[in-house]
């Protein structure tokens, strides 16, 4: 009751933000799940932690519609012809987003924007207007960043009009990933680099490996986060390296032993989360966007999510210079690269009956850190104000992106100056993939808009939060303590 009554009393929060705290303070009083007294240890100690999911899950916590059947079929439950036009292609997509439900209540997948809309691109000017209004609304209403837009492979109209559009909004919501292969014209691709050079989107996504993991029918989610569309991913559960190597005797303890209990106990959470939602919860039985065929059940997966790797390698190490540290040394490396390795294998040992659509496995997430984390890394990144030189960043950071389907990143701020010369972004972003980088994004020391870890924030409205003011998007008040808990925007400029 003391935490509901502090809920009501917190003036930096907005009549909304409390309610959805008064709701998972509702949730988080119950006890639902059947696991083991260790399990819960490694929980209270912070080596499992399931990033305010909730103690009763009632939605699945990444949810990827298939809008397109939505733009093709309407809506019979919200009473929904087929758009006809461009105001009511954008108008219909806001309806709907105010009913996908997520770990957040906000839709984390807005889908592939330029192709929901190209077809009713008719007059240019017109187009430009709506999609404006559209992508301001979303901005005003669905206030969390978590929510992902995608763009591409190919150049369209309305791709290019929603560029244009926020270059001139620099809005926070939504994030944005372009699609990016070898068929993307480079035209297009400078002009996307020039809108995330100002507002900090769109990010950069290897097409044709998100394409090998899933198929063409994927989406990018919330920060960065690769899933089926007309799916997602029932639970997210990470586990903390750092705190885990720190059980262990040595590396090959840790690597026998420790690791793979680890895996154990927060697979076995993982499943409880994933029974309950199921079996009991009602969700897939009951929601709208199942009867109406926009999701299906055994088009979602669980996301095994780690984080610490670079701290569990220096534990376990204790290298002696800076040199011989995760990121720099090659012994540090390839430590990090068979721990991820070992990782894959015990997560792969794991079935649950509910997760068809990767085999019956999870598949890993390298997570990118909450505002909470101190001293310790989001994924697999070297530690900020520890990074090499861009080219060796790039080559140690890609060995990485292979192990996780489901996403993982580096983060990557440029000088100002660099707006001179973005074909020299573009070269940059076609090397990373050709070394197997999965997702790259980056933004100007200039931006208001900048990436925390995997998603956006005004520094101003940061700014207006740290002086005591509400705010209206969720993410500012994760942004302001990533700020000042993990130094992010002290990364290396480039």
């Amino acid at each position: 009751m003391d935490k509901v009554l502090s809920i009501i009393k917190d003036n930096k929060l907005t009549y909304n933000q409390k309610v959805l705290n008064l709701a998972q303070a509702a949730e988080d009083s119950l006890s639902v799940f059947n696991i083991t007294e260790e399990t819960k240890e490694y929980i209270e100690a912070r080596i499992i932690c399931d990033l305010n999911e909730g103690n009763a899950p009632y939605k699945a916590r990444y949810i990827l519609p298939d809008y397109e059947k939505f733009m093709k079929n309407g809506s019979k439950f919200l009473e929904l012809e087929p758009p006809k036009d461009i105001w009511e292609a954008t108008n219909n997509l806001l309806i709907l987003y105010k009913h996908v439900p997520s770990v957040t209540s906000f839709p984390v997948y807005a889908g592939n924007l330029d192709t929901l809309l190209e077809p009713f691109i008719t007059d240019e000017e017109e187009a430009y207007r709506a999609i404006k209004l559209f992508l301001l609304h979303m901005d005003r209403t669905l206030r969390s960043s978590y929510c992902h837009a995608n763009l591409g492979p190919a150049s369209t109209k309305a791709g290019r009009l929603i560029l244009k559009a926020e270059r001139e909004l620099q809005c926070s919501t939504p994030s944005i990933t372009l699609k990016y292969n070898n068929e993307t014209p480079d035209d297009y691709a400078i002009d996307a680099i020039n809108t995330a050079l100002i507002t900090a989107k769109p990010s950069f996504a290897n097409h044709s490996m998100f394409v090998h993991d899933f198929g063409e029918d994927y989406g990018i989610a919330s920060c960065y986060n690769g899933l089926n569309i007309g799916g997602g991913s029932y639970t997210l559960v990470r586990l903390n390296l750092y705190f885990l190597a720190q059980r262990s005797k040595g590396i090959e303890d840790f690597l026998n032993n420790v690791l793979p209990e680890g895996v154990v106990r927060t697979s076995s959470l993982m499943d409880e989360k994933i029974r309950f939602l199921v079996e009991e919860s009602g969700f897939f039985d009951t929601s709208f966007l199942v009867e109406e065929g926009l999701i299906s059940r055994n088009r979602f997966t669980g996301m095994f999510g780690m984080f610490g790797l670079a701290e569990c390698v220096n534990h376990l190490l204790l290298p002696k210079t800076p040199e011989e540290r995760f990121g720099h040394g090659e012994e540090a490396n390839k430590l990090g690269l068979k721990i991820i390795e070992k990782l894959q294998e015990e997560v792969g040992r794991h079935y649950n009956k509910y997760c068809e659509t990767t085999g019956g496995n999870f598949i890993l997430h390298a997570q990118v850190g909450i505002d909470s984390d101190t001293g310790i890394s989001p994924g697999c990144r070297i530690p900020i104000g520890e990074e090499p030189e861009l080219q060796e960043h790039i080559i140690q950071s890609a060995v990485f992106h292979k192990f996780f389907p489901s996403g993982i990143s580096d983060v990557f701020s440029f000088d100002s100056t660099v707006k001179q010369n973005t074909e020299y972004i573009l070269d940059i972003i076609k090397g990373a993939f050709n070394e197997n980088m999965r997702y790259f994004p980056f933004y100007s020391t200039d931006c208001d808009v900048v990436r925390i870890t995997g998603y956006l924030v005004k520094r101003s409205e940061m700014e207006k939060l740290d002086q005591g003011k509400a705010v209206l998007v969720d993410n500012v008040v994760l942004g302001l303590g990533a700020v000042k808990n993990q130094k992010v925007l002290d990364r290396k400029v480039r």
